[in-house]
């Protein structure tokens, strides 16, 4: 993929300021937006139970979690879970991220594609993100090819499992922004501002899959070059 010791540095720098350039830019929108209250000055609890009784989601529940940005909705006991922040806030950023966790919600429910693709990769995911670099030191080190190949076949299935959490991430948010709207809770001159909320967070996502593609290819190209 890059010829070369300087070629390789570029590439080795580039995978490491991508993701850092993409948190970078999360948590500076974050902490702009999370000081700008909204018009409905409800917080992150409130909008979630707003949008999840709106869908008729009333056995899921909603639970404060600690630290900071580790939101997440959790489908095996179905609970949106918002960080204590973004649950007693009422900025911009606390109602964009409660609506993006209650998106995941509304996909589960909804038995979303994508949602049900990407659940029954982890297994896979998981276990390919745990073998893969093992198998293909190993390979590299011993000269063997099969054990290469493995080693890729088994990143395959962790690198298709980052890929299929962009159209999950970014249908959660273009449905948060929809719930927000339609809900109230933010007007029409403050959809832009959540918008930057919602599309600096997908930026992690995005980096994180152009990472993955961009080992897996460099690998790929180890094993054509070699074979």
């Amino acid at each position: 993929m890059f010829g070369g010791l300087g070629g390789y540095l570029i590439y080795i720098a580039l995978l490491m300021i991508i993701p850092i350039w993409a948190q970078s830019k999360v948590k500076n929108t974050y902490k702009k937006y999370s000081k700008k209250a909204t018009s409905s000055h409800m917080s992150g609890e409130e909008v979630a139970r707003k949008i999840l009784d709106d869908n008729g989601l009333y056995d899921v529940q909603i639970e404060e979690t600690r630290g900071e940005l580790s939101d997440h909705y959790d489908p095996r006991k179905k609970v949106v879970r918002l960080s204590s922040k973004n649950f007693h806030g009422h900025s911009m950023a606390s109602s964009a991220i409660a609506a993006h966790e209650v998106g995941h919600a509304i996909q589960d429910a909804e038995s979303y594609a994508f949602l049900r693709f990407r659940s029954a990769l982890v297994p896979v995911a998981n276990l390919g993100s745990n073998a893969s670099y093992f198998l293909i030191i190993a390979g590299i080190l011993m000269s063997s090819m099969n054990l290469l190949l493995f080693g890729i076949i088994f990143m395959s299935a962790a690198v298709l499992f980052q890929v299929v959490t962009l159209p999950v991430e970014f249908n959660a948010s273009n449905r948060a922004m929809g719930q927000l709207v339609s809900s109230g809770v933010i007007r029409n001159n403050e959809e832009r501002e959540t918008k930057k909320v919602l599309n600096a967070a997908a930026l992690t996502y995005v980096a994180a899959a152009l990472v993955a593609v961009a080992e897996l290819l460099r690998f790929i190209m180890i094993y054509a070059n070699n074979d």
